[in-house]
């Protein structure tokens, strides 16, 4: 049975031990690392496109039992995944400027194209020695915590529960991230793996295949300083290969391109 969520909250607990969990309050550490029972969902459980970031921010983390549901996902941030659909061709015939009003009503609408939520469903959050605080972004914070035993575990489970089977329709599942030297990508094509055994094979640097199902990795929505204008191509710069690279693989992915035989 295809087992991406229905919009809204998720009722899954495979992290915490059998123990009874409290949405947005209940939390497992190891070392500097823990994660927060609070998985959600959003748009179509029946997509022909699904969207995931890593895990919830700082945004979107930290107060959700009283936040509006539609308004959780990518918090802050819709403007730039809106340029970064539109580079992929995704939103055809949406302006850039209206791009974040349509993502908006993408992320409510739970029987459109697209879903949407993240590869780790429950808040990942590491704590800061220095300022003392426990932080849910930062520099390899994707990298590192999927190289960690805890951390891999976690992210396969999830992997296994939400992404093992998908419905026929869905073809293309665009991931927020890159990770230092593209190593994001290396990690997350294993999980995949694990999540969907078969024949996984690398189409380019950004993106891989089970013959099935494509998936495409882009410049992450928070993204400091320039990387989304090179990613983007807007600066003449070299990380404007990798856009150009997610832009063939999604074409593939739905048909339009030569990728896949």
């Amino acid at each position: 049975m295809p087992c991406l969520p229905s919009h809204g909250r998720v009722d899954c607990k495979l992290c915490f031990e059998g123990k009874p969990v409290v949405f947005d309050t209940t939390k497992r550490s190891q070392g500097d690392w823990r994660i927060t029972n609070n998985p959600l969902a959003w748009g179509s459980s029946s997509p022909d496109i699904v969207v995931l970031g890593f895990s919830k921010g700082p945004r979107q983390a930290g107060s959700l039992a009283s936040t509006a549901h539609d308004v959780i996902a990518f918090k802050g941030s819709r403007g730039n995944v809106a340029k970064i659909l539109v580079h992929l061709g995704l939103l055809p015939g949406v302006p850039m400027e209206r791009g974040s009003k349509a993502v908006d009503e993408l992320i409510a609408d739970p029987s459109g194209r697209f879903h949407f939520g993240s590869l780790v469903r429950c808040t990942v959050g590491r704590f800061d020695r220095k300022s003392g605080r426990w932080k849910g972004s930062g520099g390899g914070m994707l990298d590192q915590f999927v190289a960690l035993p805890f951390g891999h575990d976690v992210a396969t489970r999830c992997a296994i529960r939400f992404l093992s089977s998908l419905p026929e329709a869905t073809k293309l599942i665009v991931m927020f991230g890159l990770g230092t030297g593209l190593n994001y990508v290396d990690a997350a094509m294993r999980i995949f793996g694990l999540a969907r055994p078969g024949k996984w094979r690398k189409l380019n640097d950004v993106s891989y295949t089970d013959g099935r199902v494509v998936v495409v990795h882009v410049e992450h929505f928070a993204a400091q300083g320039a990387l989304i204008p090179d990613w983007l191509g807007l600066t003449g710069k070299p990380r404007a290969r990798l856009g150009r690279l997610a832009q063939e693989s999604v074409l593939a992915a739905l048909g339009r391109g030569a990728l896949i035989p």
